[in-house]
């Protein structure tokens, strides 16, 4: 019988004239990287800022662009349009209504559109709010709805209804969509704090980005929650792209619902500061300029 090779090992050390084994356990694996695995200008917020202020639809007829949030239940999709509207007006700033209580049910149920101003009025850039994805059938926001807010047959404040999506001459649906009620980049939000996403979710998900890929409609996705999924993030933000975790969480999330690496971004959302910091600001501006390129690309086609 062979006896196993640290028992060998002990036999071995109780021989006289053998010497024991000094080879040193080796050492425990860091987890971060030596060299950021994407370079984002961190002391360029100013910068970052006046690009978004500046920015005007490439096409006259289209009077903004619209930017429309989707995802799972509790993914930060309302804090997101709440901390881009605050470092744009440059305060603390809450357009859309948001939960602190983790639920599986939708904190919000209708299709929103949020403005954010400034001296002269309005960005000429607008958000899109809907109502989370849901585990299971008939519940949460219905993917039928999601493609007819992306072609713009969605009005306003329209009540999302989880059993049946909206149909032609219902209220609540508009039957000449113009260029501005359409949808010109859809982003989907997803929390890195998530231990997975359910099948069914995962399956809405795909529905809805197929519909968008159809409708020629440029999409990208943001990874919230990175603090309080990282530590090292968490201590401070600027390790973000040195962690391999947060790496590795968007490896994941380019495998399971297949958007390329380079249109992931991971940002912290304002939730308990009350006053603005630049390191969020940088991460989120940073995410915010590809959104505002991507969807000016589609505005030329229309």
């Amino acid at each position: 019988m062979v006896q196993s090779t640290h028992k060998e090992t002990q036999n071995e050390e109780s021989l006289p004239g053998t010497v024991p084994s000094s080879e040193p356990a080796p050492p425990p694996s860091s987890p971060t990287f030596e060299k950021p695995w994407r370079e984002i200008p961190w002391g360029d917020r100013d910068r970052d800022l006046k690009y978004v202020q500046h920015y005007k639809p490439s096409k006259g007829s289209v009077k903004h662009l619209r930017v429309m949030l989707y995802g799972p239940v509790g993914s930060g999709k309302s804090s997101f349009i709440n901390s881009v509207s605050s470092i744009l007006r440059g305060r603390m700033a809450i357009p859309a209504a948001v939960s602190a209580a983790t639920s599986e049910i939708s904190f919000t149920t209708k299709y929103e559109t949020h403005k954010i101003e400034r001296e002269d009025g309005f960005y000429p850039l607008v958000f899109n709010d809907i109502m989370g994805l849901e585990d299971g059938t008939n519940t949460g926001v219905q993917t039928e709805d999601i493609k007819l807010a992306m072609m713009g047959h969605v009005m306003d404040t329209y009540l999302f209804n989880s059993k049946s999506p909206l149909s032609s001459g219902c209220l609540g649906y508009n039957k000449n969509p113009s260029a501005d009620d359409r949808c010109h980049i859809l982003v989907c939000v997803i929390s890195a704090n998530t231990a997975e996403t359910k099948p069914s979710v995962l399956q809405k998900m795909k529905t809805v980005r197929e519909a968008a890929r159809d409708l020629g409609i440029p999409q990208v996705c943001i990874l919230t929650h990175i603090d309080e999924a990282c530590g090292i993030t968490e201590s401070n933000l600027k390790n973000v792209y040195h962690s391999k975790y947060i790496k590795r969480k968007i490896e994941e999330l380019s495998s399971t619902v297949g958007f390329p690496m380079n249109c992931i971004f991971p940002v912290k959302n304002y939730s308990e500061e009350h006053r603005l910091d630049n390191d969020i600001d940088s991460l989120i501006l940073d995410a915010l300029q590809s959104i505002i390129n991507f969807g000016d690309d589609f505005i030329k086609k229309l």
